[in-house]
């Protein structure tokens, strides 16, 4: 066995065994999350982006007040949901063999929460490029909680939010 082999091995390995460290309450999200990215880069890869973007809600300008309403209502029960989402879906984006950026694990964490019945505010951003045009990302927050994209750079400018 090569020495790349072993390691992988081992890096997989112990993966498999924090899994199964965590209660199966968790191992059910991080795999819903799992299945949830693979569907998002999929419709990514297959879908216009006018297509993709009926399902994400209600598309506004991000100074409408209806942004700010999505979260003001929560309760208890929405903001601990939202954070278990984010935590789900951030761990599983990191483990997935293809690229989960910041489209992706938003499209994910807001089907997540959708299924829950958490309200959620998906914000996308753009910038001039450093080394290319133009940089975008997209980030949610849903109950208060910032689920995924963050920290936001300063110097993005919001262009649209989906409610």
């Amino acid at each position: 066995m090569s020495w790349q082999s072993m390691v992988q091995f081992c890096s997989i390995r112990r993966l498999l065994l924090r899994f199964a460290q965590v209660g199966n309450r968790r191992r059910v999200l991080i795999a819903e999350a799992v299945l949830r990215l693979l569907v998002a880069r999929l419709a990514l890869a297959f879908l216009s982006f006018p297509r993709l973007a009926r399902r994400f809600g209600t598309l506004v300008p991000p100074s409408d007040h209806r942004t700010s309403k999505v979260s003001a209502g929560a309760n208890s029960d929405q903001i601990w949901i939202a954070k278990e989402v984010s935590w789900a879906v951030t761990r599983a984006a990191r483990y997935v063999p293809f690229k989960a950026v910041c489209l992706p694990q938003a499209m994910a964490a807001h089907a997540m929460l959708g299924r829950r019945g958490v309200a959620s505010v998906m914000h996308f951003g753009a910038a001039k490029g450093i080394t290319k045009p133009l940089d975008a990302h997209a980030w949610l927050e849903a109950a208060g909680v910032e689920v995924t994209g963050y920290p936001v750079e300063k110097r993005l400018a919001e262009i649209a939010c989906f409610i």
